[in-house]
């Protein structure tokens, strides 16, 4: 009887057991396959293989792998004496000699030898426990999430001993998704739907955990209702059919009708049957879908309302003029630093589409763009003022409220004129230094700082009554802000100006510590001679 048939017959669960070597890194000399003698059978007699031309090498328990802590017994058969054989661990010859079966005290690679027959396949024996129990979990739980949400699947062990390797699979055990006990999907697609596998190994054994099946649902967006008959005359008592319908959903979606914002009828179909006044009014279709069985997140898409208008004899199927036209800035209040990005979007509260929008910029002037969205990308200072958002059905137009659009420009080039420029003046005589920046959107604020330390606040800093206590540097630090919490505040310091007071006599130096400074400083004072006379001298 082959090795097959008898695992077939008599183990229907180790199919495994003898088709390869277990580890190849040691193979059988003489290339056993799985249709000669079994190198892990029961014992000979059993099974009649007493005539075996091959060393056999005998495993109890059959299962693998084989654990220590299974008492595993190895018995070795072949031609000649028990006494006659030699024992290998780790492929060297090891110091047992004889009997042919022992219980395995240590983990190894065990192989035996009969000078007859040969060497026999090699058995591993280890000390660790198979892994088992593998399980997967999602989160958020259920593995239910909506389209672009952030997915985590974990895996989990019960029991095995490490180290463990870990890895992703997806539908029936595919292509190789990642490694590690977590896979995370940062932005999960409608293509990201099936069933996930996890599987471990710890080098000895294999075990893989139960399908999770993951589902993401694609909320419901731009319902429409299609009326029948399509906007034309129809006389009373006759039948109105209003369909409902989404771009895209993921099922199951359910509808509900609103009779001038009363809910009437559910499904995708609304039948008015025998039309009279009390038809009048406006239609509009909810469609909605929900994340798992409890509805924790529910998703819902209105439709443009559908207006019937009755009157005796005939019905008509009119749109709804648009209106309640608003338009919003990202960042919000329209306010933006010079060079930012600027978002502007324009909502409608009713009317039925299609619609079109335009966007105006200052009285509605000429045409900036259209769309519900214009993007200004890099805003320059030129780009503030008032924008508006025109919208139209083809029946009625609506424009929304202007909203005022401020470009921001950070102030820059803060520079220090003194008065008098840079010549002596006597003890108690008034110095002046007037602080003024190149650009900046109003208002600006000045901080006069001496010797590092704020000691006055605007663009003048009148210095009265001078005496060697005014000795040091005078620095004006400009400042502008955008927005009225000032959530981003811009700052622009000016060159330090030097004072060097002696007995008897000031100066008023621009020599901010080096020549650098001194040579611009003198260029300074030739483009300013004139332009800001701001000269008090006293008992000079």
């Amino acid at each position: 009887m082959s090795c097959l048939s008898m695992r077939w017959l008599q183990f229907p669960n180790l199919r495994d057991i003898c088709a390869t070597p277990v580890y190849p890194s040691y193979p059988s000399p003489h290339g056993a396959t799985c249709t000669q003698p079994c190198p892990f059978s029961l014992p000979a007699q059993t099974l009649g293989l007493t005539g075996a031309q091959t060393t056999q090498l005998l495993v109890e328990p059959l299962w693998r792998p084989a654990v220590l802590w299974d008492w595993v017994t190895l018995t070795c058969q072949g031609l000649g004496t028990a006494g006659a054989t030699t024992w290998y661990k780790g492929g060297v010859p090891w110091e047992r000699k004889g009997p042919d079966n022992f219980t395995v005290t240590g983990s190894g690679i065990y192989q035996c030898y009969r000078h007859d027959t040969g060497f026999s396949f090699t058995v591993k024996v280890s000390d660790g426990v198979p892994v088992s129990g593998v399980s997967v979990w999602a989160q958020p739980p259920g593995g239910q999430v909506a389209l672009g949400d952030h997915l985590v699947l974990s895996c989990a062990v019960a029991k095995g001993t490490g180290p463990l390797s870990f890895t992703w699979h997806w539908r029936d055990l595919g292509a190789l998704l990642g490694i590690g006990p977590h896979l995370e999907l940062h932005h999960t697609g409608d293509n990201d739907s099936g069933h996930y596998h996890c599987r471990v190994s710890n080098g000895d054994s294999v075990a893989e955990s139960f399908p999770l099946d993951v589902t993401v649902l694609v909320p419901v967006t731009n319902a429409t209702i299609t009326p029948s008959p399509l906007s034309h005359q129809v006389h009373t008592g006759d039948n109105v059919t209003l369909c409902c319908s989404v771009q895209v959903g993921s099922a199951p979606v359910t509808f509900t009708w609103l009779h001038d914002g009363q809910e009437v009828a559910w499904g995708p179909i609304l039948e008015l049957g025998d039309i009279d006044v009390g038809h009048s009014g406006t239609y509009q279709c909810v469609a909605t879908n929900q994340l798992g069985q409890d509805g924790h997140r529910v998703f819902r898409a209105r439709s443009p309302e559908v207006a019937l208008e009755v009157t005796p004899g005939s019905l008509w199927v009119t749109g709804v003029p648009v209106s309640g036209v608003s338009v919003w800035a990202q960042p919000p209040g329209g306010q933006v630093a010079l060079g930012d990005h600027l978002v502007l979007s324009c909502a409608v509260a009713k009317g039925t589409g299609p619609l079109s929008f335009t966007w105006h910029w200052r009285d509605l002037g000429a045409l900036l763009g259209i769309g519900p969205h214009l993007e200004l990308h890099h805003t320059g200072d030129n780009d503030s003022g008032h924008y508006h958002c025109r919208v139209s059905n083809g029946d009625s137009v609506a424009e929304s409220f202007p909203l005022d659009v401020t470009v921001l420009v950070p102030v820059t080039n803060a520079t220090i004129t003194p008065s008098p420029l840079s010549h002596q003046v006597h003890t108690g005589d008034n110095v002046t230094l007037c602080c003024s920046v190149q650009v900046g959107s109003a208002p600006v604020t000045f901080t006069w700082l001496h010797d590092g330390q704020e000691v006055a606040w605007g663009p003048i800093l009148e210095l009265g009554d001078i005496d060697v206590g005014h000795s040091g540097t005078y620095q004006c630090v400009a400042t502008n802000q955008l927005g009225q919490d000032g959530h981003r505040v811009f700052r622009a310091r000016s060159p330090e100006v030097a004072l060097e007071v002696t007995p008897g006599s000031l100066w008023v130096t621009a020599v901010a510590v080096n020549v650098g400074r001194t040579l611009l400083f003198l260029a300074l004072l030739l483009a300013v001679i004139g332009g800001c006379h701001c000269w008090h001298h006293q008992g000079g």
